[in-house]
């Protein structure tokens, strides 16, 4: 399989796990409560996040790493508490920034040398499809709220 090859079949998975994960959430806010829904939907992002504070830990990598790794946890882990307990769109923010970092750092920039191809490729169409669909899902849901409350006549 040639690369070009490995980075279409993973951009793939990448965007179906998405849909998965975001189809779960949507039947957590819709059927249980929303804060169920935003509860996956945080902990997935801070799981992304926190593979590559794990992917640090290697012989071979520099310890600075450790440490470099640890502040973006820190940084999309506090996106995702806020768009837990507050606006969604913080958590929307998170999952488009996440592969900023995924393809900055860890595809053309030095982090190349730690982090597995397929993962930081994955992580990239996975977060934009969740983002699309918090963004998605919770205009959708404002729009349908507002309309509850002052029906056109």
């Amino acid at each position: 399989m040639t690369n070009a090859e490995l980075i279409r079949v993973v951009l793939i998975e990448g965007a179906v796990g998405g849909v998965v994960v975001s189809a779960i959430a949507f039947l957590l806010s819709y059927f249980v409560k929303d804060l169920a829904g935003r509860t996956l939907l945080a902990t997935v992002l801070f799981a992304a996040a926190g593979a590559y504070f794990g992917f640090a830990f290697n012989e071979s990598t520099p310890r600075i790493w450790v440490l470099i790794e640890l502040l973006q946890v820190i940084a999309f882990g506090t996106l995702g508490l806020y768009g837990w307990r507050g606006s969604p769109y913080w958590l929307a923010l998170g999952y488009l920034l996440h592969p900023l970092w995924d393809f900055g750092v860890h595809h053309v920039g030095p982090g190349w040398t730690f982090a597995p191809l397929p993962y930081v490729i994955a992580c990239i169409s996975f977060d934009w499809v969740v983002a699309a669909y918090i963004f998605i899902a919770y205009r959708l849901l404002h729009l349908a709220s507002r309309r509850a409350r002052n029906p056109v006549r």
